[in-house]
């Protein structure tokens, strides 16, 4: 038995030989894209991991800045609130013992007032309203108006008599 090849049984071979090398070639690309796409995912999921630490990384620090942007004019204007308020209430304060000091200041004189009327009045009385007046270097005793009948000196309206400085 002698095998002759035939132009069909050629072209079968040959066929079936580009089938097979189709199918080894199909498979090698399967594989081959298989191995791809797992090397593309574990390398987008190290990306994907390195843009979410990044991200978490430069959130940190911009928390940090926002913290620390806060906290400056924060700190600032508590200390001029601070400020003002101890301020103001030391000035309230010291207006308030002052106001007091001249109001205790204003009643003692008001006192001491009254006492001297008092004295006066009763200087007044002892005196029966005798007061010694000097005009010009002149002395005079102003008297009660009914002292004198028909005065010959007034001082203030009032009747005197002129003392002789001799």
């Amino acid at each position: 038995m002698e095998r002759t090849s035939s132009a069909n049984d050629l072209t079968e071979r040959l066929r079936r030989r580009l089938e097979n090398e189709r199918r080894e070639i199909e498979e090698l690309t399967a594989s081959e894209l298989a191995r791809l796409a797992e090397n593309s995912r574990r390398v987008a999921r190290s990306a994907l991991g390195t843009i979410e630490r990044d991200t978490e990384e430069a959130t940190g620090k911009m928390r940090e800045l926002l913290v620390k942007a806060w906290l400056r004019p924060l700190i600032v204007g508590l200390s001029l609130w601070l400020g003002i308020f101890g301020g103001s209430w030391a000035t309230m304060c010291w207006l308030a013992r002052s106001i007091q000091a001249r109001i205790e200041t204003r009643a003692e004189l008001y006192r001491d007032i009254e006492d001297a009327r008092r004295t006066l009045a009763e200087l007044e009385v002892d005196t029966w309203g005798i007061v010694f007046h000097e005009i010009e270097g002149e002395p005079f005793v102003v008297v009660p108006d009914e002292a004198l009948a028909d005065p010959a000196w007034w001082v203030d309206d009032r009747p005197a008599l002129k003392l002789s400085n001799e």
